[in-house]
């Protein structure tokens, strides 16, 4: 059984990656094959594939979910749209030296204003006036919400390269970042190499960068997200499945979305459902093959969950392997290609 302290790692901080790469093809792949790992570009990874894969992306669209805000006490408050509930009501998180309680009001931009409902631990059910469209609002006057550990404030590139070239569905407050490495080049050389294509919809959620705070790792409670798989993506997986070929799940939110909807026996449910899977060694999955995502933070979820895919010595290793090689690590960072481990 393993514990959080299992997941920790040293990493330097110069290998934060705080820009993308100048071309999203053009960072670093990771090939973890089964002898050892190979140094690859990520405009190599249609080579990596056969005829007859299918990748399956996540095709979420971020929002401009962060806004700034002030209390009638002119307290300065920052606020991160977790999920629209309704055209006028939102699921928020806030940053403020004295939070406001239900009943309470933030004023925003535009002569609009949030009204606190009520309060569920870190986040608070929040009834917008003078809006408008709660998401039309957000274009004109919110931010692009970078990662934490993203030094700078979001700009012009970051709107545009912390978003993926097929993104569609708008919902996310946090970009399924294996996917930013890809454009319209690398997706037309999936199609030349014959690797099939499909989408889901997750909406990526503040949780994500959620830290584990237990050692046990059973205490530990994920936040819901809520996904959508269209009928097509499931014909797809099955036709995959009867022609012998590899489902290679497109980030760490593709590969949830897909094990959340599988049956026993590896059929994918059509539909739309909320999903708190925790993914840790021992896990038994039934759809995905291959996975492609960047390199997580220590003692993440995310880390949790590519350990129990690809086997956590060889996660270990391969950790150890991209520092010493000098890999970019986390959002705008590099990429590695994983396979299931053998399972038991």
């Amino acid at each position: 059984m393993h514990t959080l302290s299992d997941f920790d790692f040293d990493l330097p901080a110069e290998l934060i990656a705080q820009s993308p790469a100048a071309q999203r093809s053009g960072s670093r792949l990771l090939d973890v094959e089964p002898a050892g790992f190979a140094d690859r570009r990520f405009a190599d990874l249609p080579t990596l594939l056969r005829d007859g894969d299918l990748a399956v992306f996540n095709d979420t669209r971020v929002i401009r979910a962060r806004v700034h805000g002030r209390k009638p006490t002119g307290g300065q408050v920052e606020m991160l749209v977790e999920r629209i509930l309704a055209d006028n009501r939102a699921r928020v998180q806030m940053r403020a030296s004295h939070l406001p309680r239900p009943g309470g009001s933030v004023e925003l931009a535009g002569g609009a204003r949030a009204e606190v409902l009520a309060r569920d631990e870190r986040f608070f059910d929040v009834r917008f006036h003078g809006t408008g469209p709660i998401a039309e609002w957000l274009e004109r006057h919110g931010e692009v919400p970078l990662p934490p550990y993203i030094a700078h404030t979001a700009g012009a590139e970051d709107a545009e390269r912390y978003q993926t070239v097929y993104a569609a569905e708008p919902g996310a407050v946090a970009a399924p970042t294996a996917g930013l490495h890809f454009d319209a080049a690398t997706l037309a050389a999936l199609d030349a190499r014959g690797v099939e294509r499909a989408t889901l919809t997750l909406h990526v959620g503040a949780g994500t960068f959620q830290p584990v705070q237990s050692e046990d790792l059973t205490q530990h409670r994920m936040h819901a997200e809520w996904f959508s798989i269209p009928h097509s993506t499931a014909q797809a997986i099955a036709r995959t499945r009867e022609r012998g070929g590899r489902v290679l799940a497109v980030g760490t939110t593709s590969l949830r979305a897909l094990e959340s909807a599988a049956s026993d026996d590896g059929a994918v449910r059509a539909g739309e459902a909320e999903t708190a899977l925790f993914v840790t060694p021992g896990y038994r999955f039934r759809v995905v093959d291959l996975l492609l995502t960047n390199f997580h933070l220590p003692c993440s979820t995310l880390l949790m969950l590519v350990a129990a895919f690809a086997g956590y010595a060889r996660i270990r290793a391969a950790y150890a392997h991209a520092i010493a090689q000098r890999y970019r690590f986390f959002s705008y960072g590099d990429a590695m290609l994983l396979r299931r481990h053998a399972q038991e």
